[in-house]
């Protein structure tokens, strides 16, 4: 059985194709939202999904959140007595999916197809399949988000030729893509994105608009908000955010140190704070258009996909880019995971996708450094000599021929590199081959550089001397910040000691993180009656008595839900 996972910087989701159709695999709270947290419980336990993310207001040290972001770096963060790279929390997510997936099949899971932003790079994108390795999934195939959101979309209507455009904005990264559906056939003509522009940066804008707007930054005279009372803040401003989907102004309000403070926010000041994100969204936009030859006017859809498009702002600005109104017929949240479970369904060869074939590009060129002429006999180092351009339709395999340029040199070096900079020194660097060559006068000694890139997202680069016909080849596998085979068998073994908490047992220690959660928003009495309620169900819970348990459960979510803890819950 393959599954289709979105793995998200927000939340996550996993899907499958079947019955002839794509359908959301439900988690162990019943959701299909399973956020994208991982923390530690007080005596080590691991906690993923919503029991982690209702700790980080009250356990921020303990708990981590958004390490999409940091996917491909060596990045580390402290849990605990651990840390733990980015792979491994990815994959203590991917692991919860996976056993909700197999739960709800009623069969091993074993595949999968995992979603990443277009614009991820080469070691972000390993790293990602590290992450699957991690959790105990073959993954058969790294899809673009908004490829798998083009999907979702254009199986209602595979007959219909079309040309449309994805507009992805998630919590922590945005994409976009270009697509033209004709006979069947679901071609991608250009993707372009920004992996550090998403929903959480328009939080973060809020947070600071009201420290310094409140009142409250000048109170605090230069001391930091702590790690409980950032993640609070952030969690009132995230309140605010979508309060303003559904109206024009809001509140926000924050208590600290027996003093509210408070801040009137409407929809225009919004759009005024974020200005500087909006004009972020507009460039990959004009680069995707630009890079398939086609203007706005010649477009027949503009999808949106992401929970961040929910924003009022961010569809007003896809009217106006486009001149109509974008494409909401599917849940943004929920269009990537369903596309997700589509591709499933073509790699498992389904009967019902028999006539839909999808191509994808190359997100990024591919080239190596050369030295150019820039006078009479001399040379200068670095430049960059794409080999591959950025949205190549792949499988792809280009040629270049190169020569030396001193005599009797003895070998040839090739840098390998990413990007799309003149210079290679602000490109990616991938890898290199170096290997001995007949010594000669300059420019006597040639070879052929192809590059081979295929649709799982594997480079191989293949040098040919000439003209003895030598080959050296070189695949791109590693890179710095992306663990090696020996490093993730040594974190495999080293995550299965890890206790984590059992699912079946997952909905009871979520609600005791809500209720500790709801506990520090409340003051005296109030207070008082939570704790008592809290510490009668764990009471209850260590009892090990279900119909003991159900009715605890219901009475503590009863009392939450009459101490205003309903967004809680």
């Amino acid at each position: 059985m393959i599954i289709g996972i979105d793995l998200g910087t927000t939340n996550s989701l996993a899907a499958v194709w079947r019955d002839g159709k794509a359908q959301l695999i439900p988690n162990a709270l019943g959701s299909f939202l399973t956020p994208s947290c991982v923390g530690m419980d007080d005596d080590g336990t691991v906690l993923t999904g919503e029991a982690a993310r209702a700790r980080l207001q009250t356990h921020p040290h303990m708990t981590a959140a958004m390490f999409k972001r940091y996917m491909g770096s060596e990045r580390e963060t402290q849990l605990g007595a651990r840390k733990f790279r980015p792979e491994e929390l990815s994959s203590m997510v991917l692991r919860a999916l996976k056993e909700d997936a197999e739960v709800w099949l009623g069969e091993k899971v074993e595949e999968a197809i995992i979603t990443v932003p277009a614009y991820f790079s080469d070691a972000q994108r390993k790293a990602t399949r590290v992450a699957g390795q991690l959790a105990g999934l073959r993954v058969e195939r790294l899809l673009n988000e908004p490829t798998a959101a083009a999907l979702a979309y254009g199986i209602q209507d595979t007959k219909r030729e079309t040309k449309f455009l994805v507009f992805d904005l998630g919590g922590g990264t945005f994409d976009v893509s270009i697509l033209e559906l004709f006979e069947g056939v679901m071609e991608v003509r250009a993707t372009a994105g920004d992996n550090f522009l998403g929903g959480e940066d328009f939080v973060t804008v809020l947070v600071d608009a009201f420290l310094s707007r409140s009142g409250m930054a000048k109170a605090m005279d230069g001391t930091e908000l702590t790690g409980t009372q950032r993640q609070r803040l952030r969690a009132e401003a995230e309140r605010a955010k979508r309060a303003l989907s559904d109206s024009l102004t809001t509140r926000m309000a924050y208590q600290l140190g027996g003093q509210e403070y408070s801040w009137e926010l409407t929809e225009d000041l919004f759009v005024l704070l974020c200005d500087h994100l909006v004009q972020r969204l507009r460039t990959p936009v004009e680069r995707a258009l630009r890079d398939a030859t086609i203007k706005a006017s010649e477009l027949d859809t503009v999808v949106l996909a992401g929970g961040a498009t929910r924003m009022p702002l961010v569809r007003k600005l896809a009217a106006r880019m486009f001149g109509r109104f974008p494409s909401i017929s599917l849940d943004p949240d929920q269009a990537i995971a369903l596309g997700a479970a589509v591709q499933a369904g073509l790699m498992a060869r389904d009967a019902a996708l028999s006539e839909v074939v999808m191509t994808d590009v190359a997100p990024y060129s591919l080239g190596i450094s050369v030295a150019r002429e820039i006078g009479p006999n001399k040379y200068e180092g670095g430049h960059y000599l794409p080999i591959i351009e950025r949205n190549s339709t792949v499988p792809v395999s280009r040629v270049e021929n190169i020569t030396t340029i001193n005599d009797y040199q003895k070998e040839l070096v090739v840098h390998v590199y990413q990007g799309e900079s003149r210079r290679v020194s602000d490109n990616v660097f991938l890898g290199k081959l170096n290997f001995p060559i007949e010594s000669k006068r300059a420019g006597e000694v040639s070879a052929d550089v192809r590059f081979t890139y295929d649709i799982s997202g594997v480079l191989e680069a293949e040098i040919t001397v000439l003209p003895t016909q030598e080959k050296h080849t070189l695949v791109i596998t590693e890179n710095a910040g992306v663990m090696t085979q020996a490093e993730v068998a040594k974190r495999l073994a080293e995550l299965s000691e890890l206790k984590i908490h059992p699912r079946d047992k997952i909905e009871n220690r979520t609600l005791v993180a809500q209720a500790d959660r709801l506990y520090e928003q409340l003051l005296g009495h109030e207070r008082e009656y939570l704790a008592q309620h809290i510490a009668a169900f764990t009471a209850v819970l260590n009892s090990q008595q279900p119909s003991a348990m159900r009715r605890a459960h219901e009475t503590l979510t009863q009392v939450m839900r009459e101490l205003g803890g309903s967004s809680f819950l």
